[in-house]
């Protein structure tokens, strides 16, 4: 029995210890991160869009929370957020009930990669950008993942959850699905209402995901945009011209200086 009382007591000190590091240990301040980088706060201009982060919590495909508790807001570039302002507006006129909810904007690269990490283990590469390879329009606040959502907050349906990777998320299937039985007209109605909207507004849609928006093309961000990240890379050293060497010759060559 002591020793047993011994070994709880031990284990909730060691918890405590644990606890304390964790509460020491800086965490990198995003919110103001992006602020810096000249990101927008789209629910700070536009007060009627609502916004739940997904990966601040443990709901998203990886099963644990991948944004630190100091990215709280739903960042966008000054142009994606203009757009997304756009949207609500037009929203509101043809249904005033409804709200734009964002899911997801502005994405750290750190974040990206490990979803790239766990997307190469589970052989998923294709739902997934990687960063490596430019990543994703997250990356550089010109893409945003929306949703639906009522008077009472309640998400419209849409035929899949957000973050779903399989065919029934596709836009370019819906009829396919609709007749399969796969979505509901309902959700099918839905689906093509919100692109609509969005798409007037001037952002693009994806053909793996329903809930996807694009601001500007990938190779435009690419060029013209920086990816948001903690620490700049160190700039890529200049390539020094290969040098010929000279072959050597037999007669001594002279000091002096024509």
């Amino acid at each position: 029995m002591n020793v047993r009382f011994f070994i709880l007591i031990i284990s909730m000190l060691y918890a405590i210890n644990c606890d304390a590091q964790r509460r020491r240990t800086p965490v990198f301040d995003w919110d103001a991160k992006m602020d810096q980088m000249g990101l927008v706060d789209v629910c700070h201009w536009e007060p009627s869009i609502q916004a739940y982060l997904v990966y601040r919590t443990a709901n998203n495909f990886m099963g644990k929370p991948l944004y630190n508790r100091k990215l709280t807001k739903a960042w966008l570039h000054p142009r994606a957020a203009t757009k997304i302002i756009r949207a609500q507006e037009l929203l509101r006129k043809e249904r005033p009930t409804l709200s734009i909810l964002i899911l997801d904007a502005a994405r750290p690269v750190e974040v990206q990669q490990l979803m790239s990490e766990w997307a190469e283990q589970h052989k998923n590469n294709y739902y997934v950008a990687n960063p490596e390879k430019g990543g994703g329009l997250h990356n550089y606040g010109m893409a945003v993942d929306v949703t639906l959502v009522d008077a009472n907050g309640d998400r419209l349906p849409m035929g899949t959850p957000f973050d779903f990777f399989g065919p029934e998320a596709n836009t370019d299937r819906e009829d396919e699905l609709l007749k399969n039985k796969q979505i509901s007209q309902e959700e099918y109605d839905n689906r093509r209402f919100l692109r609509r909207v969005m798409q007037q507004a001037g952002f693009q849609s994806v053909t793996s995901e329903w809930w996807h928006f694009n601001a500007c093309t990938r190779e435009e961000a690419v060029k013209s945009f920086k990816p948001i990240r903690e620490k700049e890379p160190p700039p890529t050293p200049p390539t020094s011209p290969t040098k010929t060497k000279k072959k050597s010759r037999t007669v001594k060559q002279s000091n002096k200086k024509t």
